[in-house]
């Protein structure tokens, strides 16, 4: 069931967006060799606790943790640890966040100390296309149109898009109808209405698509072991067009 948000959801919501966005540009500024994900986590946790809200995914379908925090060659839903990050290194960071019952879920990736021209290819690439689909969520327009806009621009920098893993309605639980993939043929598939909200979030690899499980049950990475990346926005779907409501600002 797909359900219609109205301003005022939509505008709680927003709310939620702008605590997480708060969230990740202090991740930001954490981000360095020797930090771990796990401080990562105790931050998410505590930051969140003082704005009023909570990690929604701490405890959906069995998660443990506040944030997935994604190394490497991880796709999605890596789990936070005591492992430190070495210079070299990416990690993305995925949360959702509640405030008093509104949900946001945004996703980002960060480089740890330089990048290489390869790893900024690849999080300029795979940030590019977010920004594409969300050109496409428009009343009227279709899911292949985000997806169409994705894999074309994505698979002509020679990257490629998961396909195991994609966007998803939002509100009032964590996942919700319609599937979002960041792949698939403009023109098809469900038509875009005013009042929806959903995410869009492409996971790029270097690599090829395909993914493998970890045996926790939870954590995808490459089958190639070629780097992954991924960037997340919760959007609104409204009549002028659409909404971020996980807008980080200008560096965004």
């Amino acid at each position: 069931m797909i359900t219609l948000k109205s301003r005022r959801e939509i505008d709680e919501m927003k709310r939620a967006g702008e605590i997480l966005a708060a969230t990740h540009k202090e991740i930001k500024k954490l981000i360095k060799p020797g930090i771990t994900t796990w401080d990562i986590e105790v931050f998410t946790e505590e930051f969140l606790r003082k704005n009023d809200a909570t990690p929604e995914q701490k405890g959906f379908e069995g998660y443990e943790y506040a944030t997935c925090a994604s190394i490497n060659d991880e796709i999605c839903h890596g789990f936070p640890r005591k492992q430190p990050l070495k210079e070299g290194d990416i990690v993305t960071v995925d949360m959702v966040v509640n405030y008093h019952g509104a949900l946001a879920d945004s996703a980002w990736t960060y480089a740890v100390g330089q990048a290489t021209p390869e790893v900024e290819r690849l999080l300029e690439v795979t940030r590019k296309s977010m920004y594409l689909g969300i050109e496409q969520a428009q009343v009227g327009n279709r899911i292949g149109d985000i997806g169409h806009a994705i894999q074309t621009y994505v698979e002509g920098e020679n990257l490629s898009v998961v396909r195991e893993f994609i966007g998803h309605g939002v509100g009032p639980t964590l996942h919700e109808k319609p599937d979002v993939p960041h792949f698939g043929t403009a023109g098809k598939g469900l038509r875009l209405k005013e009042g929806m909200v959903i995410t869009i979030e492409p996971m790029v690899n270097i690599g090829g698509w395909k993914a493998k499980m970890d045996d926790n049950g939870w954590t995808a990475r490459t089958v190639d072991g070629s780097l992954s990346a991924q960037y997340e926005h919760t959007i609104a779907i409204t009549k002028d067009g659409p909404e971020i409501l996980t807008y980080q600002g200008e560096n965004d």
